[in-house]
């Protein structure tokens, strides 16, 4: 008998200024808290109902990541429209680290980084 999941339930990304970024992933990613645990650790749900957990960073430095670097690489969060989502982060201002590129699978692909330099792609397919 196999393990049997269901699916994945949430990623976490550790944050320099957990307030600020909460209220990044809501204001820009459509994010919305669901539950807020002391110290302070956020549950944050997409439309899609998907989570993410947020929480303070420990004194450890990070390297710069890429795509290749060992370890977690990025969140990829699907979009229904490449052009729509593009012209919407525009106008809040997202650092993009890449073009458009076609990704493993087929469709659309584009990175960006959060403000503290986590690495997210958008994706339609």
């Amino acid at each position: 008998m196999g393990l049997n999941t269901t699916g994945i339930d949430h990623p976490a990304i550790a944050v320099k200024d957990i307030h600020e970024m909460v209220k990044w992933y809501c204001d820009v990613l459509n994010y919305e808290v669901e539950c807020q645990m002391d110290p302070p650790v956020y549950l944050l749900k997409a439309a899609d109902g998907s989570f993410i957990e947020i929480m303070p960073i420990d004194e450890m430095q990070r390297p710069k990541r890429t795509t290749r670097t060992p370890g977690w690489s990025h969140l990829a969060i699907r979009v229904e429209n490449m052009d729509s989502a593009i012209e919407f982060l525009d106008t809040k201002s997202v650092v993009w680290i890449s073009d458009v590129v076609d990704p493993v699978g087929g469709g659309k692909l584009r990175s960006f980084e959060d403000p503290e330099g986590n690495m997210w792609q958008i994706v339609e397919r």
